[in-house]
């Protein structure tokens, strides 16, 4: 059974494809045009469709169009506003032209892949896709499940619970009333972009007090049923509004940003806390845009009520097109496999990227131990470009599409800030391997998608200062032997001459561009950006001495 999920309707548009229960492929479209977040979060843009990795996932698979059994398309109309003018409280007028462009999708989609018949397009919800995307991932028999992110059709929050192949929606929550959305506004007030630098807004919050905290608990609050209530928000009340860019925030902009992050962790709690006494699981899957807020999860799991939690790495409006395939799969009588990796997207053979270098005559020498190689630059203080294996499906840089550096120079957080063009307030990543995290970090391990923070043990922080936020946490990334043995060998090099088991990992880009994806633009990555050095596939390519 071969299912291809699209995701097309917000933003983050994607494709994935799931064949007999497996996922072959998952990629965004941003790392094919180059256009973050693929398009603007905008209802006149539904109808752009992620023709290019589509068209690759099915390359990948070596399947035409006539040969998909079903395409998953994440979102319902039937559940959405109709283009008919009912529009509800809250909602622009324009809303109703989303519907319409969906309601037309499956035509969109046989002009995209031609071949394909319009009948084999099946809606999914957006929220029940974002459900999917984790407990169908997980290989976990039973579950409960929480969706929070912006919006979906009409709601922003599913609560459920999987059971031996049925899932059960026990809550949700309707707009306007949106913990995404909520973050979202803050944002925007911050003068960061909205629905892209949440996650900035979550790092300025380590740089405040939350003295706002009780004003958040009256205005945004749970009702006990399962729900909660957003009501309208004076942000100037706060702190003034800034500029685009939010370079000049103050003590009363952390305190905001602070106090929502705060007031969002209680919340999360509490209806987990609701879900709990419902399903009496242990464990706990996420979904959802507000799943990557990695402070909230690590809260969750370190005073919430379920022993396991597990969050999609693609957790973003990404991941709905993998959840969509893989629900319809599902219900097409596939048993699905657990989702071994998030290194889903493409890669490029040995041959393949020596041909590319070759053409773009660039010197390069071909170690016989690599890691070694890249350890040495990296002990010498030299930052590596690493680009391994297929890309990540998802937002983070797992160890395929790196950037790494030392962190036993504090100075290097400053200067990976400024290579990759981004605020000084923002930590970047520490990457570890499984078996050393915990004599290191203290908080939910394994954690292989940088998806919790953690603690620095006593000890530590000063010996890996880089990768230490202002708060003594750290993103970490835990690397396992048998599913990144290059990394853990680099991993292993590199403390062999420092003593350190950890290296700095952030993203292989720069500001508001996508993650690198393919060899073209690791070279144009490599050859604008202060890098000391690029690893790619067996290849080390130096930067020439001024």
């Amino acid at each position: 059974m071969y299912v291809l999920g699209i995701n097309a309707v917000f933003h983050d548009s994607a494709a994935a494809l799931v064949a007999d229960g497996e996922i072959v492929a998952a990629a965004e479209e941003e790392r094919f045009s180059r256009v973050k977040h693929g398009k603007s979060p905008v209802p006149f843009s539904t109808w752009e469709l992620p023709e290019r990795a589509a068209a690759w996932c099915l390359e990948e698979a070596g399947l035409e169009p006539a040969e998909l059994d079903a395409v998953a398309y994440s979102y319902d109309p039937e559940l959405a506003l109709q283009p008919d003018g009912d529009v509800r409280a809250g909602q622009p007028p324009w809303e109703a032209l989303r519907t319409l462009f969906v309601w037309e999708a499956p035509g969109f989609l046989q002009t995209a892949l031609p071949g394909l018949p319009k009948e084999r397009v099946r809606y999914v919800p957006h929220h029940l896709a974002h459900a999917a995307s984790a407990f169908l991932c997980t290989g976990w028999q039973r579950s409960s499940v929480m969706v929070l992110d912006g919006r979906g059709e009409r709601g922003s929050y599913l609560a459920g619970s999987w059971r031996d192949g049925r899932f059960n929606i026990l809550a949700t929550q309707e707009l306007p009333h949106s913990l995404g959305l909520w973050y979202e506004d803050l944002t925007a007030h911050l003068g960061f972009r909205r629905s892209s630098d949440e996650y900035k807004v979550m790092a300025l919050a380590s740089y405040g007090d939350p003295s706002f905290l009780p004003d958040f608990r009256r205005l945004v609050r749970t009702t006990g049923d399962g729900g909660f209530l957003v009501e309208p928000i004076d942000w100037s009340a706060f702190a003034p509004g800034l500029d685009s860019g939010g370079e000049d925030w103050s003590k009363e902009h952390a305190a905001l940003a602070a106090s929502v992050q705060r007031r969002l962790e209680e919340v999360l709690i509490e209806l987990a806390e609701w879900l709990h006494e419902r399903t009496g699981d242990c464990g706990l899957c996420l979904a959802g845009g507000v799943a990557l807020n990695c402070v909230a999860n690590s809260r969750l799991a370190d005073e919430g009520p379920f022993t396991d939690i597990w969050v999609q790495p693609a957790s973003g409006d990404a991941g709905t097109a993998l959840g969509s395939a893989l629900w319809v799969a599902h219900a097409l009588g596939d048993a699905m496999a657990p989702m071994r990796t998030a290194a889903l997207g493409r890669g490029w053979s040995d041959e393949e990227l020596g041909t590319w270098l070759e053409q773009a005559g660039v010197p390069r020498e071909l170690p016989d131990d690599l890691p070694a190689a890249v350890a040495d630059v990296l002990a010498d203080d030299g930052v590596v470009a690493w680009f391994q294996g297929r890309s990540e499906y998802g937002p983070r840089a797992l160890g395929h599409r790196s950037l790494l550096a030392n962190p036993a120079r504090a100075t290097n957080l400053e200067r990976l800030n400024d290579i990759k063009g981004r605020e000084q307030f923002r930590p970047v990543a520490p990457m570890v391997l499984a078996e050393r995290a915990a004599e290191i970090f203290q908080g939910p391990l394994p954690s292989p998608y940088m998806l919790f923070t953690h603690r620095v043990r006593d000890g530590w922080s000063e010996r890996i200062p880089a990768v230490v936020h202002v708060d003594g946490t750290a993103r970490i990334q835990t690397v396992g032997r048998d599913e990144e043995p290059l990394v853990a060998a680099m991993l292993e090099a590199f403390e062999q001459r420092t003593g350190l088991p950890v290296v700095v990992n952030t993203s292989l880009n720069t500001a508001g561009r996508p993650m690198v994806d393919d060899p073209r633009d690791a070279l144009e990555c490599f050859g604008s950006a202060p890098v000391d050095a690029l690893a790619i596939g067996p290849y080390l390519v130096r930067r020439p001495a001024a």
